[in-house]
């Protein structure tokens, strides 16, 4: 039984990677339940233009991050550098410092408000790379972390996380499907080239968006979650239903294709068990709908 929070008109949300894959899914979807938007940005310029065709919002940098956080219904932290590339040491420095940085900042601001203008609840991204990988074995939120870069950077980042003083959420993502970005997206070329064929119009990523907003509704929600499919598919399953070869991924990706090919069966019980209804229950029917 979901216990739900009534959105009272003028209710704000504060929202760290707004312009990300999954942030300008979940901007329009917060508007439309009636929340005033407010993006945490470090480049307002930057995020107005990408945001451009999204009305009504409002946009803040850093030093007006706590005037922006204070008083809202809740902050929405989905800020981090797109693992869906060629890591190099760079890259992954950046990875994890994108991610620590703006969590640490934000739990900082959060926790230096009056009561009275803390938010309720902070919903913080992390990702199911905090498994590790395993051809065998299946998940769920009560499994312990993996020892690889991923799932170290999962583990400092939602450590960051729990140090709010509030109702704190952790939403481990999977891959996104969406033809508009993330590893998917890289993948959609290679696609064409290998199988040819039209690309579907439809965005996988509503129930990913559809459990932000329970985790930010509804007050029973609580801990660690996996945004997950019911019905995963592991990795090793996917040339069946994308025939990209794992060559062109590693060309492409480099060290950055174990998100696509090292893969693990992540399940998502905590959501099932808060009566989360999913829109796609099966990884291949979402991945058939955008393909097709």
């Amino acid at each position: 039984r979901i216990v739900v929070v009534n959105c009272q008109a003028g209710q704000s949300v504060a929202v760290a990677g707004a312009t990300g894959l999954i942030g300008s899914g979940l901007v329009p979807r917060l508007q439309e339940e009636g929340y005033e938007v407010r993006v945490l940005t470090r480049d307002a310029p930057t995020a107005r233009d990408k945001l451009s065709r999204i009305r009504g919002l409002r946009f803040a940098e850093p030093p007006e991050w706590s005037a922006a956080v204070a008083g809202t219904a809740g902050v929405i932290n989905l800020a981090g550098e797109p693992i869906a590339t060629r890591w190099s040491p760079t890259v992954k420095a950046e990875v994890k410092r994108s991610r620590l940085q703006t969590t640490n900042r934000l739990v900082a601001i959060m926790n230096g408000l009056p009561e009275a203008q803390r938010p309720p609840a902070f919903i913080s991204a992390s990702a199911v790379g905090y498994y590790g990988t395993s051809e065998r074995a299946t998940f769920n939120e009560q499994s312990g972390g993996g020892t690889d870069f991923l799932a170290e950077v999962c583990k400092e980042w939602e450590s960051a996380a729990q140090r709010a003083n509030t109702r704190v959420v952790i939403l481990r993502n999977g891959i996104v499907l969406s033809k508009e970005g993330g590893a998917l997206g890289r993948m959609i070329p290679m696609f064409s080239l290998f199988a040819g064929g039209p690309l579907g119009s439809g965005q996988q990523w509503d129930d990913v968006v559809g459990i932000l907003m329970a985790a930010l509704k509804d007050e029973q929600w609580s801990g660690v979650y996996n945004a997950t499919a019911p019905s995963p598919v592991r990795m090793g399953q996917l040339p069946a239903l994308l025939p990209v070869p794992d060559f062109a991924i590693r060309l492409l990706l480099g060290e950055g294709a174990t998100v696509v090919l090292d893969g693990q069966r992540v399940l998502p019980l905590r959501a099932q068990e808060a009566g989360y209804d999913f829109k796609f229950s099966q990884v291949g029917d979402a991945l058939r709908q955008i393909m097709s």
